[in-house]
């Protein structure tokens, strides 16, 4: 398997970010328009929180900085270390097939156990790449 493959997750990845905040920046602007929100109302996170009744874009895009960050750092760790087997490259689309059905449902209709089942099945299939990612790396001569 070539060392590049493990790149192409992250680039999906990226590009599920910029979709996410795309989302978020119309919702925000539509919603600000529509009830004649001034832009100086809300000059921080905190306060769009309470001004603002639509959040769940704005709240899937900080989530994206949060677990994903773990994930970055394994496939760059598989990258540097020439260690791209099939298992951490297929793991890693899973983890981005996972992350996008995150952010689908949490931006959607939002079925809070839903989501959190997905978010604890990406999170144990992280962790479950590093451990296999560390054992690698501690037999190798």
């Amino acid at each position: 398997m070539k060392q590049v493959t493990i790149l192409y997750p992250i680039l999906a990845m990226l590009l599920l970010v910029a979709v996410v905040m795309a989302l978020m920046l119309k919702e925000r602007v539509a919603e600000m328009n529509s009830r004649r929100i001034p832009l100086r109302e809300v000059p921080s996170s905190s306060q769009m929180a309470v001004v603002l009744r639509n959040t769940r874009a704005a709240d899937n895009y900080r989530n994206l900085f949060e677990m994903p960050v773990f994930f970055y750092a394994l496939c760059l760790a598989c990258y540097a270390t020439a260690m791209v087997a099939p298992l951490f490259v297929y793991g890693a689309w899973l983890y981005v097939a996972l992350r996008v059905w995150h952010s689908a449902i949490h931006i959607g209709r939002n079925p809070v156990m839903l989501r959190l089942k997905v978010f604890v099945a990406s999170s144990v299939l992280l962790l479950f790449l590093w451990l296999c990612f560390a054992v690698l790396l501690w037999q190798r001569p």
